[in-house]
């Protein structure tokens, strides 16, 4: 370590830096226990992390979907309800079942008939409604009892109530990791020089997703997509830099000790590892633009992500290579990675070929690509995994058809408008059937907001004509409406569910009495209706249901929303009060978000990278270069849904597009960087053969791992979000691959003039270094040595040296320096 204090009084450029790494390797056991500590309260805090299950939450609050479900909320109570398919049973059976469920006190009704809609191909179809909100536990109680009755039976299972669906993709997400956690030791063995390399990568891995996991507990909650695949995306983007110290690590230990070489390897890693990191950090920023919440809360989630990447790669990784270090002498081997001289060989060859031909490629990918069919539902997308939900939504659809409605909501206070209303919308071959209270059956042939007037009322219910008077003079001086009476009381009437329920409340209060068998019925009437009304009624707007024999998505169905707003607002004084909620208008609201987020995302994602890049490169055509072999990777990506015809989730696009622009320019950063700094030393033809050697490693490691992963999302889960990302991110990533290994060698090799042109670096005076005795050189040298050379890129010269130095420095050594050992390098200056 002496030999390290001299040199830092020598070369001030690095010994801050020097001086944190010192710090951070001798006090690696405080770093251990603060780290321990952090793992052992982000272990527990993972419990306490709330998750959105619900992608309509992530809509802008503007967005009618939004206002809708805000709307509903306040103003009515949605009861639980379920779907239950009974497959191969009879009539009479079925018939038998439904009388069984009607019979449950937590059941208030069942919908169920001889017609197709409830009976076909021997199967049975119950929807039933619960007497409790559907945020009850009592609902999952009773539908879970209900399984239970029917577990003899070939029976299948909807509902939106519970977490069913999180706790199906919680379950997916374990087999997922697990199966990364193969891929990736898998990676490392087959990648790695040192077999005990492998436990160092692999817990500074495992300690980063731990602290990224915990830690998503004070964002309070985040989405499922983020929950699900944020530790293998991290994975998969942060991979590199634990790599990027490793190899630094053991090129340092070539001629240093354990500790001295994990001091010297950490100084240089964090300035080249946070620069890597920032065009990761780059393309994910542009998630946060979106309009979308749950680009911004994925972006806030991996940005974290890799931020404890790079903590535990600079605070904890230095620590176990001191705890590994031998073991990782001792446990050397011999690469498996081959060399690919003739992929550079091939590369030199196609120069003048591949370009234009990619050129061409390029293009017509954007235009495929603009034309990818895209969905903001799930309805269309098969995923190559099917739930339990999937399969039964599925029996459903095939044995009784596709069932879409929207909840259109209007101001309250006019019974008429209502079922005027319902009576034009039944009118449209689009709309299967609408219900309100307005049209909805209450007793004996009347709906539920029928006028009745006393004499009608008294004869329903059978209650004396005179207490029946009575009753109607009370609620209209409640009303307001005692000067409608005076006018002419035999003609005075008022909607059925006002004056139950009133009756009731005069009941309840003590004001009337009634027999015990009128009592019941008053009683079961009462209830039924205010089940209805807290459905459909609240106390500013009214809720129809409206059945629409259209798909959940596409063109007929959106702008058959927009005729909607147009046919309400007329009976309501225009369309602006009027409000529309479903499946389908929540996906009508994802797409008009993703028309704009699409362009928000490209825009933001390239402009970042590229600022990166050209401080990086301090070139504006390199840049551009590289962006264009990245975004060309992009829209190769995504026009593979539009060959092969498939559905894609909009989603996947937004996140995978830019993961792809932030992550994947890594791989042509490296490719690039190394031909630039070879092709001052060597021809085009030798400089992109050793480039694509010393890349290929690099590449391969983490290209690997995101494919993999990706791969594994894609064929492991069964939520088309989840899925369509991972299908994406490991489509996109070997696309990337390929383009950098074979065709952006070939853009570097014509580009070369551009690149010089746009150049915007700083040129220097040429310092001659010199130096005489013992002189430590190294970096590339161009100038005369007059004695002895030891050593073949990093030498130590006996004798005189006037040189100018590149990208490296030059010092002389005490005379009382061992000959047999250099001096340590301390750092690069880079070009003099």
């Amino acid at each position: 370590m002496a030999e390290i204090k001299e040199e830092k009084k020598k070369d001030g450029g690095n010994s801050a830096m020097l001086k944190i790494a010192t710090f951070i390797v001798d006090r690696r056991n405080l770093f251990f226990l603060l780290i321990g500590i952090a793992l052992v309260f982000c272990g527990i805090a993972q419990r306490w992390v709330k998750v959105e299950n619900d992608l309509a939450a992530y809509l802008p609050k503007t967005a009618e979907t939004s206002i809708g479900l805000d709307l509903m909320g306040e103003q009515f109570i949605t009861y639980g309800s379920a779907k239950v398919m009974v497959a191969n049973i009879t009539y009479d059976e079925a018939v038998e079942i439904c009388d069984t469920i009607k019979e449950r006190g937590d059941v208030t009704m069942v919908s169920f008939g001889d017609d197709p809609e409830h009976y076909n191909d021997f199967s049975a179809l119950y929807e039933i409604t619960f007497a409790y909100p559907e945020d009850d536990e009592k609902c999952l109680a009773g539908l879970d009892e209900i399984k239970e009755y029917l577990s003899g039976y070939d029976i299948y299972v909807t509902t939106s109530m519970g977490d069913q669906a999180a706790e199906i993709i919680a379950q997916e997400m374990k087999v997922v990791s697990a199966l990364v956690v193969v891929v990736v030791l898998s990676v490392l063995v087959f990648t790695s020089s040192t077999y005990a390399e492998v436990p160092v990568l692999l817990l500074t891995f495992g300690a980063s997703a731990v602290l990224a996991a915990g830690t998503n507990f004070f964002l309070g909650t985040i989405s499922f997509v983020s929950d699900s695949v944020t530790i293998v995306l991290q994975l998969a983007l942060s991979v590199d830099y634990a790599i990027i110290f490793c190899n630094r690590y053991k090129e340092e230990h070539q001629t240093l000790d354990i500790r001295e070489a994990d001091i010297v390897a950490l100084s240089k890693a964090i300035p080249e590892i946070c620069s890597s990191s920032l065009t990761t950090i780059g393309g994910l920023i542009a998630m946060m633009f979106m309009q979308y919440g749950i680009g911004k809360d994925m972006a806030i989630c991996l940005i974290k992500a890799i931020f404890f990447s790079l903590l535990s790669v600079f605070l904890l990784m230095p620590g176990l290579i001191m705890v590994f270090g031998k073991a990782m002498d001792k446990t050397k081997h011999k690469s498996f990675i081959p060399k690919i001289s003739f992929v550079g060989k091939f590369d030199y060859l196609t120069r003048f070929i591949v370009p234009p031909v990619f050129v061409l490629m390029v293009v017509g990918a954007f235009f495929l690509s603009k034309d990818c069919p895209y969905v903001y539902g799930y309805s269309k997308i098969v995923t190559p995994v099917q739930n339990e939900t999937q399969i039964a939504e599925k029996m459903i659809t095939d044995a009784f058809g596709e069932s879409n409605f929207v909840a259109l909501m209007v101001p309250s206070g006019s019974y008429d408008k209502e079922a005027a209303l319902m009576k034009e919308l039944e009118s449209m071959p689009e709309v299967e059937k609408c219900q309100g209270l307005a049209n909805t059956e209450a007793m004996d042939g009347y709906n539920l907001t029928d006028s009745l007037s006393a004499r009608e009322f008294s004869e329903l219910f059978n209650v004396d004509y005179e207490v029946s008077e009575l009753l109607y003079m009370a609620y209209a001086i409640g009303d307001e409406n005692y000067a409608k009476i005076i006018n002419g009381f035999s003609g005075y009437k008022v909607p059925l569910i006002d004056i139950v329920m009133f009756l009731y409340k005069e009941v309840e209060e003590g004001y009337v009495t009634l027999d015990d068998d009128l009592m019941e019925t008053l009683k079961d009437a009462n209830s039924q209706m205010q089940m209805a009304k807290d459905q459909l009624q609240g106390e500013d707007y009214s809720r129809i249901l409206v059945y629409l024999n259209l798909p959940e998505e596409g063109d007929e169905t959106f702008a058959f929303l927009d005729e909607l707003h147009v046919i309400a607002g007329r009976y309501y004084d225009g369309p602006e009060g009027i409000i529309v909620a479903g499946e389908s208008t929540s996906q009508y609201d994802l797409m008009k978000t993703f028309a704009r987020d699409n362009t928000v995302v490209s825009i933001v994602s390239i402009l970042a990278v590229l600022a990166v890049l050209l401080f990086t490169f301090l070139s504006a055509g390199m840049p551009v270069l590289l962006i264009l072999v990245i975004q060309g990777a992009i829209w190769i990506n995504f026009s593979f849904p539009t060959l092969q015809h498939t559905y894609l989730f909009f989603m996947g696009y937004l996140i995978v597009s830019s993961i792809q622009m932030g992550a994947n320019i890594d791989y042509a950063i490296v490719i690039s960087g190394r031909y630039t700094e070879l092709r001052k030393i060597m021809g085009k033809k030798e400089a992109v053969i050793e480039t694509l050697n010393f890349a290929f490693p690099t590449i391969i490691t983490s290209g690997s791992m995101m494919v993999l992963s990706g791969v594994a999302i894609g064929r492991l889960s069964s939520d088309a979000t989840i899925c369509g990302i991972g299908q994406c991110l490991g489509r996109g990533t070997m696309i990337s691959i390929f383009l950098v290994m074979f065709v952006l060698p070939q853009i570097l090799m014509v580009g070369e003039k551009i690149i010089e042109r746009t150049s915007f670096e700083v040129s220097v005076p040429i310092k001659l270094d010199r130096g005489f005795g013992t002189v430590r050189v190294d970096g590339f040298v161009r100038g005369q040595v007059n004695g002895t050379v030891v050593g073949e890129m990093h030498a130590l010269v006996r004798g005189e040296v006037a040189a100018v130095v590149t990208m490296g420095n030059m010092h002389e050594i005490p005379d009382d320096s061992p000959d047999e050992k250099p001096a340590p390098r301390i750092e690069d200056k880079g070009e003099v």
